[in-house]
């Protein structure tokens, strides 16, 4: 086995050969970041007939060489990578296991694990060395100070140090963890966070309009919830498909979700009606949410705030925002029930997730963001009785709400028939409806991140 101690600057013979198979958004990016690096031998490959397009794009990045398939990538790589779908993990690994080089140490990047631990278990040679590996965050966003993901499946400590070595340029930050604690992580994580913007976009779809274009959703919170939808419906299908379908933890919590979504909504309608039983309704809301509460963020109650204030927010707006009125007692932000904040928190409440926990172990951008948002509105006393109160009270949101309920049962069935062309069909009909925004709202949506991650590093140095 190569060295260990290896870097990019030990001479070119001494360097390990890095295989990539699968040259998607985040086959690329890895090619892309371990040329950076320094690295010299990078073997690279997807499918055949995109051949001619990978060496077109890759002929002026310094040691990345396209190979015509798995094979040649599998016999002359120490460390191969596999970026490919979990849906089709199981017929490649099939196809390109059995040549990989003696010795050799794989990886798969999949976002969830347990397909690809049976795929690499069952066809790759027992000469060889498993170590995998995720990224948690998408292409667009700087890997450093993000968590990588380290999986020593069926390796020595030897070619763990190596695989460190190779990856330590990115910058990440590496989390140990077992394939089955990878899986129940990562739906922790990921699995609600999606659904719950999932069933944003479909709901915005479905009413033919953009929220942030009405006035009635801009500024605050709500630029979360819109840049977030949109980044993720910019993205393949295929990325959430995969976590929601064949991770059982995932699917779990998707169904919770719809159903704290419904039953919150419920209460909703039956609180507001007035008369005995409506402040029976009201109070069980109350009460509910409140439990929600205390479950999840009572014991939160000394770390610094995610996100500081919904201000922080305003700069990446793609509507109008309100200017602060002099008269205090006018609201900046109009009040709204924040279904889906109230539904997630709901949700990890009654399936026992601590965020938080996760929060320092492997936490997606995505996720930290919209967890601070939850945070500040439940955390925040006024701004939540204000949230409770319009809920209750106002009407002018309720067909947004009941859109949004609707959507996300529909997710939660779409996900329950384990079907990844019904998931890639629900997926797409929605992402249409927004296609021609995405450009604004990804550079004004990483921005957001940016701006995010940077007080978020700072707080965990301080802490």
């Amino acid at each position: 086995m190569i060295n260990a101690d290896v870097s990019p600057s030990s001479p070119v013979a001494e360097q390990p050969t890095i295989g990539l198979i699968g040259m998607g958004a985040m086959g690329r990016m890895y090619a892309r970041l371990l040329s950076d690096a320094g690295w010299k031998k990078i073997h690279v490959c997807d499918l055949p007939e995109k051949f001619d397009v990978l060496k077109r794009d890759f002929a002026d990045v310094p040691g990345v060489v396209p190979m015509k398939d798995g094979h040649a990538v599998s016999r002359s790589s120490d460390f191969i990578v596999y970026s490919v779908e979990a849906e089709f993990i199981d017929r490649i690994v099939a196809e390109y296991g059995p040549s990989t080089k003696v010795n050799a140490i794989v990886a798969g990047q999949t976002s969830v694990k347990a397909p690809e631990k049976t795929a690499f278990e069952n066809h790759l040679p027992p000469d060889t060395h498993i170590i995998s590996c995720h990224s948690l965050h998408g292409p667009t966003v700087s890997p450093v100070g993000q968590p990588l993901v380290l999986i020593q499946h069926r390796a020595p400590d030897e070619a763990l140090h190596l695989v460190k070595n190779i990856l330590r340029p990115f910058g990440s930050r590496f989390v140990y963890l077992s394939y089955e604690d990878h899986d129940l992580v990562t739906a922790n994580t990921q699995a609600v966070t999606h659904a719950a913007f999932l069933s944003m976009g479909t709901a915005w779809s479905s009413e033919k309009e953009y929220p942030w274009e009405q006035g009635r959703y801009v500024g605050g919170l709500e630029t979360a919830k819109v840049n977030i939808t949109l980044r993720i419906y910019s993205n393949a299908w295929h990325v959430y498909a995969g976590l929601a379908i064949l991770n059982p933890s995932a699917r779990v919590q998707i169904d919770q979700y719809a159903l704290s979504t419904t039953e919150l909504f419920k209460l909703m309608l039956e609180g507001g009606t007035g008369g005995e039983t409506g402040a029976v309704s009201e109070q069980k809301f109350r009460e509910r949410v409140q439990w929600a509460k205390k479950t999840v963020f009572g014991h939160e109650t000394t770390r610094k705030p995610i996100l500081l204030s919904q201000e922080v927010l305003d700069n990446f707006s793609l509507g109008k925002v309100p200017e602060p009125s002099s008269d205090k007692s006018l609201q900046r932000y109009k009040p709204n029930s924040h279904l889906s904040l109230l539904a997630m928190v709901d949700c990890w409440a009654h399936l026992g997730i601590q965020p938080f926990h996760h929060l320092a172990l492997a936490a997606t951008p995505l996720f930290r963001l919209f967890l601070g948002v939850a945070e500040h509105l439940f955390l925040n006393e006024e701004l939540l009785d204000q949230s409770l109160c319009s809920a209750l009270h106002d009407t002018w949101h309720r067909a947004n709400d009941l859109e949004f309920v609707v959507a996300s049962r529909g997710w939660s069935q779409c996900v329950s028939f384990g079907s990844f062309e019904i998931y890639k069909r629900r997926f797409e009909t929605s992402r249409r409806f927004f296609e021609g925004r995405f450009e604004e709202a990804n550079i004004l949506g990483s921005e957001m991140l940016k701006a995010i991650m940077a007080s978020e590093i700072e707080r965990e140095r301080s802490q």
